[in-house]
């Protein structure tokens, strides 16, 4: 390897966080560049040595971005081309495919003169910054985190690295610059963004409402053939992005630091004494690398302390001789240094299983007074395994563990930004909404991106584990369509894979390596890349596929380190279900017994509706109120799954009489549906390993398949989804119209009591039954009530309303369903009002959220459903905004708490409110304290 560019596999695991250092010579600093100037090289027609000149001075305009940002993110904020989150403003402009524009006329839109295909030719990034002259002598690295698709660089006149050795959408590059920085002046950095090698030819647009199946990938999966983003050239639930996202999409860091520099940490930690978790022997192996001619001996110091608690720090130093120019690996481990064995160890927990608990290392070589390099970063105490076990029927299912406990896997697929805009503050938010939903588990699908390290950080934060595919699908690598053959470049994609394996190996939350979606590289990838995941990090499975349906070839190796099969199985459903269809398919315990990817399509409500379908008049050629906005918003993406959905809507709740109908109406089936998923899935918890959604995000505004949707407002699913997967939690089995406990914790529940009240539409009581002093002793399901028999009389709609409290009386589960066995629930139209009043309980202020704690009180002798609190600024919704329930029904003359909690810098300084609605409510604003 070409030592003056020493690419990620040289350099961190992680992000790189500003020193803290203490006041000794040579400062160990990152400085985050960001202001840069953005053109095209058909217009520049300088030369890299020339752009990374000082007195360089460009005869055309150059536009100001802000990195990261790829070419068509720049272009945007400069008001060359329109948003195309919004609208169909995607359909003026230009594609990266000269055939996709001639098809659509999108020639016209180019913003260069001479130029149809505005993509075709590199962009320039340009940028100049100041190095204090204090630095002189010091060694300087440039870090790209990312670039799309190849890129060369200049820095000072000189080229510093090119487009053969910087390819692909995943690898970091650390380039040592020492020798072209200028201490005590201005610096010019140049750098050349080439696109992607084979842009890709899209399916035909989704223009139309109702529209026929996308083809994921483009009818023949060409984009395959790069290491990129699959879905840049559009799939079911993102159309094409013309750019492909071409340009610096990560941050891009100056890092100053001495002679030696600290390069590959990989923090093991071990839990040797499982199911006794007492104890944890850590493991450190490390690379120095002397920059310089001359032997360099000095300390390296390690630091330990608690991140998120209060706790006891160690620190210890090991002297260590570097020869000049070389590198040499420093292992450390609990054998020999006692300050890497700890004692009583605050673990780090998967969310709904106990705190995720951080510790934070810092490491230091130090020559003598002078700190020659300094980096930190945060990690977990935990060890994770997974088996996989053949059930009766023949299907194989995998199971995961966390510290010696089986983990229940519920949460779903994470896609990316549609031109990766997402930042830290994002992915915090992101993080936080799912873990509020009960969500543990966030997979990377497999056409997305690898995530920036904000989504990592935040993902450790917020205890969500997360299932890590790699860059193939079955739609670009021969499952479906496309070919085996691709990835053309066999080493872009290598190289790539053991990038991202050293970037992202120490972060707790890191469950599983796949190979891939719903389909797997060619042998020669397949295997360098089960093999990289074994030797570069070791500590967590492999599981070829993200799907058991594409079947291994006969003699390729299987999972690690069982080496079976995936166990693990996608292929839906994807369209509406009845609750029952599900239940079905969980006892079936087929493909079901661990469901990776299943979902629906999950209308968004009011509130952000107009945001996503800014012209929402309706074409009376199509059901109400859908136009052909609908269409390139999602809603043609389905194959027949969304008008079905409407359909399906409009049979039970009757037609909609307004949009604002419509969209109340579709809740109540989100509500319905992704409760079935996760109740069904609960109702067999020892006999699945998890069940996972198809999907949890969005990539733009978007109508389908997603809890929460791109302005981060949830819908109703996900506050069924948030119900269902509680620690302890209370339902309706629809196979046997039984009440059951479920228990997803690791301990007992203590005494409990259930309680089942069912109503007819009147809000007339029933039937009430009771039952004291039942509870589970471990994770598991009991059922407690039988109410077939009350149900089987009942005629019309009748509301089943359940409770669950503990000893003391405090209710730790409340649910309630809307049944009827015509599934006719038009008669839900005419329900009497309700009264419901609100009070505060408590309000808190902290530094990053404010919270409310509520109480709802249902006043009136009708049942209060389908209730829904709002947190309101200035007539907005704040999103995000944490709510602890919501879209709940509250029986008469009860009463149910709720809290709510959002981000300070959402709510600013002006107090919020809360506006109630409810199916059967007047509007009310209630104000906060």
């Amino acid at each position: 390897m070409n030592k003056s560019i020493r690419s990620a596999l040289s350099f961190m695991a992680v992000c790189l966080l500003p020193a803290i250092v203490s006041a000794q010579s040579g400062v160990v600093k990152q400085v985050k560049l960001s202001n840069f100037d953005l053109q095209s090289s058909a217009l520049v027609s300088a030369s890299g040595t020339e752009l990374s000149s000082i007195q360089y001075h460009s005869p055309v305009y150059w536009f100001p971005v802000k990195v990261p940002s790829t070419v068509l993110t720049g272009l945007v904020a400069n008001h060359i081309y329109p948003d195309p989150y919004q609208g169909l403003n995607n359909m003026l402009i230009p594609d990266a495919s000269d055939q996709f524009n001639k098809e659509y006329n999108l020639e016209q839109y180019s913003h260069l003169p001479n130029d149809p295909n505005p993509w075709k030719k590199p962009y320039w990034y340009r940028t100049t910054f100041k190095v204090p002259a204090a630095d002189k002598g010091r060694r300087f690295q440039l870090i790209f985190k990312g670039i799309n698709y190849r890129a060369a660089v200049w820095l000072n006149g000189k080229q510093i690295a090119d487009s053969t050795q910087m390819a692909g959408m995943f690898a970091e590059h650390n380039l040592d610059v020492s020798n072209a920085v200028k201490a005590g002046t201005e610096n010019a950095l140049a750098v050349k963004i080439y696109p992607l090698d084979y842009p890709g030819y899209p399916a035909k647009e989704q223009l139309k409402a109702l529209g026929p199946f996308y083809e994921n990938g483009g009818p023949t999966g060409d984009i395959g053939k790069n290491v990129t983003m699959l879905c840049s050239s559009g799939w079911d639930w993102i159309p094409p992005v013309r750019d492909r996202n071409m340009g610096i999409w990560q941050p891009v860091f100056l890092r100053t630091s001495g002679a030696v520099t600290i390069g590959r940490p990989k923090l093991v930690t071990d839990l040797p004494n499982l199911p006794d978790t007492g104890l944890a022997r850590l493991s450190l192996n490390l690379t120095l690398t002397n920059n310089t001619a001359a032997t360099h001996g000095g300390k390296l110091t390690i630091s330990i302390k608690p991140e998120n608690f209060v706790g006891v720090a160690v620190q210890f130093s090991q002297p260590v001789v570097v020869p000049g120019g070389s590198e040499k690996g420093v292992e450390l481990n609990a054998d020999k240094i006692s300050q890497l064995i700890i004692r009583q160890p605050k673990l780090w927990w998967p969310n709904g299983y106990g705190k995720a608990n951080l510790y934070r290392i810092r490491l230091q070589y130090v020559e003598g007074t002078t700190i020659s390099d300094d980096t930190t970063f945060v990690f977990g105490i935990r060890k994770v395994a997974s088996k996989a076990e053949t059930t009766a029927n023949g299907f194989v299912r995998r199971k995961f563990y966390v510290n010696g406990k089986e983990v229940h896997l519920v949460g779903g697929a994470w896609v990316p930004d549609m031109m990766v805009n997402r930042d830290s503050a994002r992915y915090d938010y992101e993080m936080h909404l799912c873990r509020n939903a009960n969500v543990n588990l966030v997979r990377i699908w497999g056409g997305g991106v690898t995530e920036p390290d904000a989504f990592w950080n935040a993902a450790d934060k917020y205890g969500q584990m997360v299932w890590s595919d790699f860059w193939i699908t079955g739609d670009t690598q021969g499952e479906f369509k496309g070919s085996p053959d691709w990835p053309l470049e066999g080493n872009v994609f290598i190289k790539n894979v053991e990038s991202t394996i050293y970037r992202i190996r120490n972060h707790p939350s890191l469950l599983v390596w796949t190979g891939g979606n719903e389909g797997h590289a060619r042998k020669e990838l397949y295997d360098v890349m089960r093999n990289d995941i074994i030797t570069l990090d070791g500590t967590r499975p492999f599981i070829p596929s993200s799907s058991g349906f594409a079947k291994l070839p006969a003699g390729w190796k299987g999972s690690w380190p069982d080496d079976m099969p995936s166990g693990v199985y996608s292929g839906g459903p994807y369209e509406w279900k009845d609750p029952k269809d599900y239940y079905k398919l969980a006892n079936d315990a087929r493909d079901w017994v661990f469901k990776d990817e299943t979902g629906l399509p999950s209308q968004p409500p009011y509130t952000t509706l107009p945001k996503i379908i800014p012209n929402l008049v309706w074409d009376t050629n199509l059901p109400f109120p859908l136009n052909n906005s609908w269409g390139y918003h999602d809603a043609a993406t389905g194959a027949g799954k969304y008008d079905k959905y409407y359909e399906e809507m409009a049979k039970r709740y009757g037609k909609p009489n307004s949009i604002v109908n419509f969209s109340d109406k579709m809740q109540l089936m989100n509500a319905t549906g992704y409760r079935g998923i996760f109740e069904a899935d609960g109702h067999k918890l020892n006999e699945t390993g998890g069940v996972m959604l198809w999907k949890l995000n969005a990539a733009l505004p978007s109508v389908i398949w997603q809890i929460y949707d791109w302005y981060l407002e949830p819908n109703a699913g996900y506050y069924a989804m948030q119900n269902a997967c509680e620690p302890i939690h209370i339902q309706y089995n629809y196979d046997n119209s039984s009440i059951a406990i479920i228990n997803r914790t690791h301990h007992a529940t203590g005494n409990l009591t259930a309680t089942a009240d069912i109503y007819d539409i009147n809000s007339k009581l029933i039937k009430s039954a009771k039952i004291s002093n039942v509870g589970l002793a471990q994770t598991g399901v009991k059922e407690v009530i039988q109410l077939k028999d009350v149900l089987d009389a009942t005629k019309g709609v009748s509301f089943v309303v359940l409770n669950l409290t503990d000893a003391t009386g405090k209710t730790i589960s409340h649910n309630a369903y809307w049944l009827s066995a015509t599934d006719d629930f038009t008669s839900l139209n005419d329900m009497k009002h309700a009264q419901v009043q609100a009070k505060v309980l408590k309000a808190e202020k902290g530094t990053s959220e404010n919270k409310w704690t509520i109480q709802f009180t249902n006043n009136s002798n009708q049942l209060a459903f389908f209730v829904r609190p709002q947190l309101m600024k200035k007539g907005e919704e704040v999103m995000p905004s944490y709510w602890t329930g919501s879209y709940f029904t509250i029986a008469p003359h009860e009463s149910t708490t709720v809290a709510v909690s959002a981000p300070v810098a959402k709510l600013g300084t002006v107090k919020p409110t809360i506006l109630l609605e409810g199916w059967n409510l007047d509007k009310q604003v209630i104000a906060l304290q």
